[in-house]
């Protein structure tokens, strides 16, 4: 029985959709020759990682001619909330709270840091982030 695809995105999907991000629409082989030599991607990988991004619904295509020009249809800030989301949802019982109390208990946090952590939270009294 084949795996369940996964709405959140891989390490190889997301080194995929930067490359969107930053550079704009491409072909596989634009996408191939902007993705990071290390670890080096075969063609056919990078195209069934973006058929797998089509069937997610994070990139399109338009054809022109006999090509496919691949474009990003999710913006990378939205596809980065949803990733948080999706982690609080997992490990943190949909609580944002938690989720920062966890990151601050896990590194700590400096002067400077929190200086900056309580000004945002003066600004946004309701605490909605967005």
């Amino acid at each position: 029985m084949p795996r369940k695809t996964s709405q959140t995105l891989t390490e190889a999907e997301i080194r995929i959709m930067q490359v969107l991000w930053l550079k704009g629409p491409g072909t596989v082989q634009h996408i191939l020759d902007a993705l990071p030599a290390n670890p080096a991607l075969a063609y056919n990988t990078v195209l069934t990682t973006i058929r797998i991004l089509e069937r997610k619904g994070y990139i399109g295509h338009d054809k022109d001619g006999r090509a496919h020009i691949f474009r990003a249809l999710v913006a990378e800030e939205e596809a980065s909330r949803s990733e948080i989301r999706h982690l609080v949802s997992r490990f943190f019982r949909n609580s944002h709270e938690d989720l920062v109390l966890n990151i601050l208990e896990d590194r700590g946090i400096d002067a400077t840091e929190l200086d900056r952590l309580r000004k945002m939270l003066e600004r946004n009294p309701g605490g909605d982030a967005r």
